[in-house]
């Protein structure tokens, strides 16, 4: 998968270890000779901690470290992505100009429901076709985010087909004759409601997107092009409790049913199963820790089993409870070790 593929999508429930996945993905690409680059949605510090970085930016920063390739890291910025695809599509630096200083833009590209995980689709489209990258590792959002983010493409789509979004962006004459009796009654009503600047800046909003959604079109369809592509793989990552092995069996389905199957299960924090030969009695406590551990090593087995069998036949890594926890490039390497050790 390392070599074989340009884009993996790291999957999963929150706190099972998408980013450290994501991060001795992308390291072992880098110890192969390949550019690699690295990308969270997540804000908090785990993935700049563990390259051993101060910070990330929303642009891609490179990682030093004793390999043949390049690593690279960078951490989405919503807003600044946001803009950037504004100015891209824009008929002119005007045009752009009115969209950025539009108070209900200012308000939406960093905070609206969706916007995050479109501008997440957006920055992986970017480095793919841009960035000059052999490999691309995507730490994603918790589980049922991470779906709003592959189906990104397909919600901005119907929203451009909405009526509305076609009425507002109509230019103004045309915006006045269309405009029915009932939705300027409708507009009227919504002012009192929210005040007439709030109505005002969100008819100016969409009318200043006249002329762009082509450009917002196309990028969508090759946005799915790119997530169905022979070379995108998704990795589905998970920890043996059961509810994290619920989310994702749930994640599993979603893929099965857009047509996009797992190429890879990890299983990380799995408890050691100290094998099944015999005790020597007469160990006391020292035996009843040894069967304590059995049982849980097992119960964790019987809780993925049937996830396992779900995504055959894709290969499963399996990642033990470590010492501590995943801090560094030498400790990214190590889970590496498990993962890519078949």
């Amino acid at each position: 998968m390392v070599e074989d593929s340009s884009i993996v999508v790291c999957c999963g429930s929150g706190g099972v270890g998408k980013t450290t996945t994501a991060a001795a993905i992308a390291v072992e690409g880098a110890r192969r000779g390949r550019r690699s680059c690295v990308v969270t949605i997540d804000p908090a510090k785990r993935l700049a901690d563990a390259l051993g970085l101060a910070s990330l930016s929303n642009v891609a920063t490179r990682v030093e470290g004793d390999w043949s390739g390049d690593l690279h890291a960078l951490m989405l910025d919503t807003k600044s992505t946001f803009d950037s695809l504004v100015a891209r599509y824009a008929a002119t630096e005007e045009q752009a100009r009115l969209i950025l200083a539009n108070r209900l833009y200012r308000n939406i590209s960093g905070a609206l429901s969706g916007t995050q995980e479109y501008m997440a689709m957006e920055k992986l489209y970017e480095l793919a076709a841009e960035g000059g990258f052999d490999l691309i590792v995507v730490d994603t959002p918790p589980t049922r985010n991470a779906l709003d983010f592959l189906d990104a493409p397909r919600r901005l789509t119907r929203f451009l087909d909405n009526p509305i979004f076609k009425v507002l962006t109509m230019p103004t004459r045309a915006y006045l004759k269309a405009l029915s009796m009932a939705t300027q009654t409708f507009l009227r009503t919504v002012s009192r409601v929210v005040g007439g600047e709030v109505v005002a800046d969100a008819v100016a909003f969409f009318q200043a997107f006249e002329g762009m959604e082509q450009g917002f079109r196309d990028r969508a369809a090759e946005m799915l092009e790119l997530l169905s592509a022979p070379q995108t793989a998704f990795v589905l990552v998970s920890s043996p409790r059961r509810e994290a092995v619920e989310e994702a069996g749930f994640f599993a389905q979603k893929l099965a049913e857009s047509d996009l199957g797992v190429h890879a299960l990890v299983i990380n924090r799995l408890h050691p199963s100290f094998g099944t030969a015999p005790v020597a009695e007469g160990l006391g406590d020292l035996s009843r820790n040894l069967a304590d551990f059995r049982a849980m090593a097992n119960q964790e087995e019987q809780h993925f089993d049937e996830l396992v069998r779900r995504v055959a036949p894709a290969p499963v890594g399996r990642v033990p409870l470590l010492v501590a926890d995943v801090h560094d490039l030498a400790a990214l390497i190590e889970v590496g070790g498990y993962l890519f050790s078949t």
